[in-house]
């Protein structure tokens, strides 16, 4: 067995945690994206330090887990511009979809909500069609 699950199972766990907290404390769903498009706003309103420290949460926490049980080897099958150009293409279509996998994925499948099903298939699909063409048909 992989002893990595552990990483896989904390890391779930702390999203859920973090996405009940939001909901009970607020009733606000924690789609990354559309909190993280309402910080860049720069509208500096109520909810604006809420999203301030929802992001800087967000990237404070996997370093903080690194620090605590060591940093991964990661290798990047591809460069830093392809992957710049793949997280754009991911975030016009977390626009297109009204929401990311955090917020369809994990809040609207927990609220069986049809939209968050349809969306979070959607996103399954083309992930596994996207690796196929890349792996399979590109050769990359």
């Amino acid at each position: 067995m992989d002893p990595n699950w552990l990483d896989g199972l904390v890391g779930g766990l702390l999203i859920g945690a973090a996405a009940a907290l939001l909901l009970l404390g607020n009733g606000a769903i924690a789609g990354a994206t559309g909190i993280l498009r309402g910080f860049l706003k720069l509208d500096f309103g109520a909810r604006w330090l809420e999203r301030a420290g929802f992001v800087a949460a967000l990237i404070a926490a996997p370093v903080l887990y690194a620090d605590m049980v060591g940093r991964p080897t990661l290798e990047a099958p591809f460069g830093v511009a392809t992957m710049a150009a793949g997280g754009l293409i991911v975030g016009v279509g977390a626009g297109f979809a009204n929401g990311c996998t955090s917020g369809h994925g994990v809040c609207g499948l927990a609220r069986l909500s049809k939209r968050s099903i349809v969306a979070t298939l959607t996103f399954l699909t083309t992930t596994g069609v996207t690796v196929f063409v890349v792996r399979h048909v590109v050769g990359a």
